[in-house]
């Protein structure tokens, strides 16, 4: 992995290959002034931002300015407090406990059954390599 690097807008990485992962995304880009950039873990360069195609598969991640990655509910309470307005005051309660144990409790039990979630799909359960249309893993040499 690349070390850290700043950069001028933190970035929201996704399950772009799941309907349930792909609504949220569009409820926050439809209702909450998102002033990260948002992409699919299938088109970004985890490396040079500094994680893992295993990490991205398994939770929502934020990287931000500084190049720190966040996961799973901090991700989405950091995205929340970026936001700013009205939007800061869940997102810093996401991360403040015990709402915080509370919100990942929650995060890992809709992660889990996303599948059976509004826009959710059977692939969504799958791992990414075993998905419909799925790119073969890269070879490094």
């Amino acid at each position: 992995m690349s070390p850290l690097r700043r950069r001028d807008r933190p970035v929201l990485v996704y399950d772009g290959d799941c309907g349930f992962c792909t609504s949220s995304v569009r409820f926050l880009e439809r209702y909450v002034p998102v002033r990260a950039e948002i992409v699919p873990f299938q088109l970004a360069d985890l490396d040079e931002l500094g994680t893992t195609v295993e990490r991205a598969e398994h939770e929502v991640l934020w990287v931000d300015r500084l190049g720190r990655v966040s996961g799973g509910a901090d991700a989405v309470g950091r995205l929340l407090t970026d936001a700013g307005g009205a939007w800061r005051v869940p997102g810093v309660l996401m991360r403040t406990a015990p709402v915080s144990w509370a919100a990942r409790a929650v995060y890992r039990l809709v992660a889990a059954n996303r599948h059976h979630m509004p826009g959710g799909t059977a692939a969504c359960s799958l791992p990414a390599e075993q998905r419909p249309g799925a790119r073969p893993p890269e070879i490094s040499g």
